[in-house]
């Protein structure tokens, strides 16, 4: 499990850092790059973690995972950046971000009432996602220099295009450490649920969304310590 952890966490790191510089090189805005490839690479491991149980059956340690992380998200990592530093609140945030995400959320607890979440259920979400990141570039093209020159410091470092090797060798190595990561996780649950006598849903819930939640963790406490 703590290997998987460490895989995991390293692999994320890799895939973003080398995501980002090769965007960066292929001219892509530092703003879109933090909406996007920053954004979804820091869910990489939930990603990872979640396809993998599928695929071993585990359907509980799937879903416990990307419900657990959101609630670990919301109450754990805000609380603690909340604790470090008073955290200033955009309007936007207030009506439209936090409403779509807990519309998203009372979605997917609708598409469960019937026990499962089919592959129509799959294709809406899915579809969700593109939908809201489109509207998140194009909402992005209006932010204040401020928030522009924020992501241009943290993602827009100049890479040389000569680099582009290295950074595609970071993100082939970030994305095996995932798969790795996520095996090792997942196996190693498994056992502990057995163990420990509880369900793989209370161990997707807990553990595993703790933990695949570490990527969040650093970015956003070291956001709270930058201000």
């Amino acid at each position: 499990l703590c290997g998987g952890l460490v895989l995991l966490t390293v692999g994320a790191e890799f895939l973003v850092r080398g995501a980002s510089r090769l965007a960066a090189i292929a001219g892509i805005s530092p703003l879109v790059i933090g909406l996007t490839v920053v954004a979804y690479g820091t869910s990489a491991p939930e990603m990872a973690v979640s396809v993998e149980s599928e695929y071993s059956g585990q359907a509980d340690i799937a879903l416990g995972n990307v419900v657990g992380s959101n609630i670990f998200n919301v109450l754990f990592i805000l609380g603690i950046c909340a604790l470090i530093l008073p955290l200033r609140v955009a309007q936007q945030l207030i009506w439209l971000d936090v409403p779509l995400m807990i519309g998203a959320s009372c979605l997917a607890m609708v598409m469960g009432l019937d026990g499962k979440i089919s592959r129509l259920d799959g294709i809406i979400l899915f579809a969700g996602a593109i939908l809201y990141t489109a509207f998140a570039i194009k909402q992005g093209r209006k932010e204040t220099d401020a928030v522009e020159k924020e992501y241009s410091d943290e993602f827009g470092a100049k890479a040389k295009s000569s680099s582009w090797p290295m950074q595609a060798l970071l993100i082939v190595v970030g994305l095996a450490m995932l798969v790795l990561g996520a095996r090792w996780l997942v196996n190693g649950a498994v056992q502990i649920a057995k163990l420990l006598g509880v369900s793989e849903l209370v161990t997707g819930l807990t553990i595993i969304a703790a933990g695949t939640s570490l990527p969040e963790v650093a970015t956003s406490v070291i956001a709270s310590l930058r201000g």
